[in-house]
């Protein structure tokens, strides 16, 4: 174990690791100043130096994410990338609603900006990279439908049915109850279907093994490859998720500064939102967009569209046992205008992962979409 460490913990990684933690204590020590009144320019270079400190480690995060995918193989390997960034924003989000002030739309928020992020920015811009370099790409047709599918439900049931069936946008204490057991079930039944017998589904089109693959041991099954590598898998994974939780932490501490900055430009508050979700994300977005460069298109799939699921499938579940465990109100249905803007990116989803081919047009559509989901943030 002690000699996985040492092959995995590089200098790089190293520096990485220690420049993330220690942004993290130099932020938290002052605290005390950030609250206060800040001129101008050191508010800018303050929330310069935190984005810096995020994009270093997201390149550590994306390389121990790629070594770990390629001795795991898909999905296995893209989705400990995937579980260690959402449980720690559900642990964030849980952390903002139990603590002082109201946070009655901050799931609402969060997850909608994710969605609009990871569905049209990120997925646009991989469908770009890859379809400029390749003349067409086949996706996984069993593996787009199962996602299209659950996020068509999971999306509905967390901005849309509160509407209709609650009180002002929030579920009752019963429809709560229903919605976040059912929603928990799905959820478990999908991660199941996912790495379980149908787990082909999710690799790439031609790949007919049953299993991942390994890069040294050739085809193998996932226990296989624990057994045979486990220090190494331990070390790798031990490592990512040190890296990913300064970035999550300083993305968190940052919003207040964010918030300073945005309201001296005269930009929306929602903004602020919009903005930590893609620095939360960052590591996945520049994953997908590498295994994009590379072809894998099914993988950038398992990226994006797995990390919406495993998003919306842990976050509200989460949200809504806090607000009937203290009594908070969690609204959660979104506006007109955002419901429509979700109903058409589906549309668009379907259109470029359930045809033959996906191509950069459809990129194109996609990060276009996202400048449409920009317009209604800003008004």
């Amino acid at each position: 174990m002690l000699a996985s460490f040492r092959r995995v913990l590089t200098p790089t990684a190293v520096v990485q690791l220690l420049v993330g933690w220690l942004g993290f204590v130099a932020l938290t020590i002052v605290q005390p100043v950030i609250q206060g009144s800040l001129t101008t320019p050191l508010l800018f270079g303050l929330l310069a130096a935190i984005v810096a400190v995020i994009i270093l480690c997201a390149f550590g995060v994306v390389t121990q994410a790629e070594r770990l995918a390629h001795r795991l193989g898909d999905p296995y390997g893209t989705l400990v990338l995937t579980l260690s960034i959402v449980i720690i924003e559900v642990i964030l989000i849980s952390a903002v609603m139990l603590g002082p002030g109201d946070h009655q739309t901050i799931a609402r928020d969060s997850v909608m900006a994710v969605a609009m992020i990871i569905m049209n920015l990120v997925v646009g811009i991989a469908l770009l990279v890859a379809g400029l370099r390749q003349a067409s790409l086949r996706v996984n047709p069993s593996g787009a439908s199962a996602y299209i599918a659950i996020l068509s439900l999971l999306l509905i049931v967390a901005f849309a049915l509160p509407q209709a069936v609650g009180v002002d946008g929030t579920y009752s204490p019963v429809q709560a109850l229903v919605v976040l057991t059912l929603t928990i079930l799905l959820y478990a039944f999908f991660l199941y279907h996912q790495m379980g017998a149908q787990r082909e589904h999710f690799q790439e089109v031609g790949d007919s093994s049953a299993g991942p693959t390994s890069s040294s041991s050739g085809q193998l099954g996932v226990m296989q490859v624990l057994r045979e590598h486990r220090a190494e898998v331990f070390a790798r994974a031990a490592v990512l998720v040190l890296t990913v939780i300064p970035i999550v932490l300083l993305s968190h501490d940052m919003a207040a500064l964010l918030d300073q900055g945005l309201e001296r430009l005269g930009a929306p508050v929602a903004l602020s939102g919009l903005l930590i979700a893609a620095i939360v994300f960052l590591p996945e977005t520049i994953t997908a967009i590498r295994a994009a460069y590379q072809g894998e298109i099914q993988r950038v799939s398992n990226l994006s569209h797995g990390a919406l699921v495993s998003t919306v499938g842990l976050t509200i579940p989460v949200v809504l046992l806090i607000g009937l465990l203290t009594g908070q109100r969690v609204v959660l249905a979104a506006s007109p205008a955002e419901l429509m803007l979700l109903a058409v990116t589906m549309v668009i989803t379907m259109a470029s992962f359930l045809g033959k081919r996906a191509t950069a047009l459809h990129g194109a559509v996609h990060v276009m979409m996202f400048g449409m989901y920009l317009l209604v943030v800003f008004a």
